[in-house]
């Protein structure tokens, strides 16, 4: 059975059959029962997927369907009937959207398995490590939680994977409360409102600037883990950062959710014997009922991911103060295109966005929280398309009144 200090990885392009061979090497039906007890095969198993957006998992910005249809192929097949899937897009796209576009529908009834959209959702209060949040009425009927998040970039917190990928079980008024709290202690203490039992990461393609997607890493990578934040202190080492980069891993570890210590920790790669010549390493566990092919190993060489930071290009031109991930992620995607069509250096002034702009006046603002201004960007959020037609005329135009 998987450790609380082991990652498990394994690769390939058959995701669904890759994801059913993982969990079957971590032995995810033990740590089901290890947890429930006698009512296992009763317990509620909750699966929480990224559906941020409208899109397909190929741009790489939601969880491939085919990783939890593997993850409920294996359920099902090991006596687990009680499931359902829960899950809201981020304030701004409705979840009904990616619920129908990224193929969840056709998953949901193939397996015949309710959808919980959180965004309709009823929510309660909870004390959560000493910080009051609100989280949606479905995660008390759950008992045992499998969090199947995409390792990816996010254009505020640099990266997101296990921790933040809980927001998805808010309501959206309190998505936005996060980000007029700062976004990253609201993170790490909600871990301790939602327990997550299991994760499963969709390590496949993630963009590694944008939480959104559209410009996909491949990697063909899933892994298996049961401490989140040693899973983002990983993700944070693959993308070249450390945890006190992304200040709400540190966070988490200081309130007792997990750990950062990856010296300590196993990363184990789910292979077949037979085929890599490799054997079970000391200190690995056996792979539990996978057949005498399938091996975990250690030691083997990590994939190096590109260093991309093009949000950090951009960021000099912007003025933020608590602004949803939306609507600064549409911002920062047109001012990469200025940028890349030269016209980014014209710019004359910051642009204001967040929610702390709100009654504030200025020459130029993105979003309805900064109606005040001279010129501003309308909508919440305004798309990426209508901000950069805008902000390109206005520096065009702008340019055509200088002397």
């Amino acid at each position: 059975m998987i450790q609380r200090n082991q990652i498990l990885k394994i690769y390939g392009t058959d995701y669904k059959e890759m994801t059913r061979r993982l969990l079957d090497a971590a032995d995810l039906a033990g740590t089901i029962r290890a947890k429930c007890g006698d009512r296992a095969e009763r317990a509620c198993i909750g699966i929480k997927p990224n559906l941020v957006v409208p899109s397909p998992a190929e741009f790489g910005g939601t969880t491939h369907p085919e990783v939890v249809a593997g993850i409920v192929e294996y359920l099902q097949e090991t006596g687990f009937g009680n499931l359902l899937i829960a899950e809201g897009s981020w304030v701004g796209d409705r979840t009904s959207e990616a619920y129908e576009y990224c193929g969840y529908r056709q998953l949901c009834e193939k397996y015949g398995l309710p959808f919980v959209d959180t965004q309709k959702e009823r929510s309660h209060e909870v004390d959560c490590g000493g910080m009051r949040l609100k989280i949606t009425d479905v995660v008390d009927r759950i008992d045992y939680l499998i969090n199947v998040p995409v390792m990816k970039g996010h254009c505020q917190t640099h990266m997101t994977c296990a921790l933040k990928n809980l927001k998805g079980l808010l309501p959206n008024p309190e998505k936005s409360h996060f980000h007029r709290m700062g976004l990253h202690r609201p993170i790490a203490h909600l871990q301790k409102g939602i327990r997550q039992d299991f994760i499963v990461v969709d390590h496949i393609c993630g963009d590694l600037d944008f939480e959104e997607g559209g410009n996909p890493v491949v990697r063909n990578c899933v892994m298996a883990a049961l401490d989140p934040v040693l899973v983002d202190s990983y993700a944070c080492h693959l993308m070249g950062y450390t945890p006190d980069d992304v200040p709400y891993v540190r966070l988490a570890e200081q309130l007792g959710v997990g750990t950062t210590d990856l010296d300590s920790a196993e990363i184990l790669h789910v292979g077949r014997g037979t085929s890599q010549g490799s054997t079970v390493s000391d200190g690995a566990i056996a792979a539990a009922g996978s057949g005498e092919d399938t091996v975990l190993r250690q030691g083997d060489s990590d994939e190096e991911l590109p260093r991309a930071r093009r949000v950090l290009d951009v960021a000099y031109a912007v003025e933020e103060v608590d602004s949803c991930s939306a609507c600064y992620a549409n911002l920062t995607g047109a001012l990469i295109r200025l940028e890349e069509e030269g016209l980014l250096d014209s710019l004359d002034t910051q642009i204001g966005i967040g929610q702390g702009m709100q009654g504030r006046t200025g020459r130029l603002g993105v979003g309805r929280c900064t109606q005040k201004f001279d010129v501003c960007i309308l909508g919440c959020p305004p798309s990426s398309e209508q901000i950069y037609g805008e902000l390109k005329r206005y520096i065009q135009e702008d340019s055509c009144d200088r002397p």
